[in-house]
């Protein structure tokens, strides 16, 4: 099993579970983060810190293992992230909105 940033990350980008990682294995976009599966070992501590629930056991992806994909195919072309940044000055507007994935994901890394 691994962790995975899901949907409710698009726009919001809180950045919580970033500083609780003891092993540095998420990876930053534009408006979005993904862990890196390869690196994950399947602590957890991340996932309660996370404001928005984004952060899910591989468990609960979708039937085609969609974010699966989408963590493991960014995860190799986005910046790591080892610190919390700022979030988007307008991420509270996001944070109950659902179907973010096709409406907003953005394949642009973050800040490097």
């Amino acid at each position: 099993m691994t962790y995975l940033v899901m949907d409710a990350c698009i726009r919001c980008k809180l950045m919580d579970c970033v500083e609780v990682c003891p092993v540095d294995c998420f990876y930053e976009g534009e408006n979005a983060l993904v862990i890196n599966p390869a690196e994950c070992i399947d602590c957890g501590v991340c996932e309660p810190e996370c404001p928005v629930d984004a952060i899910k056991p591989d468990t609960e992806d979708r039937p085609d293992g969609h974010w699966l994909k989408i963590n493991t195919i960014y995860a190799n072309l986005w910046p790591n992230i080892t610190a919390r940044g700022e979030p988007p000055s307008d991420s509270d507007l996001y944070r109950q909105e659902t179907g973010k994935f096709e409406k907003y994901f953005s394949e642009q890394a973050g800040r490097s």
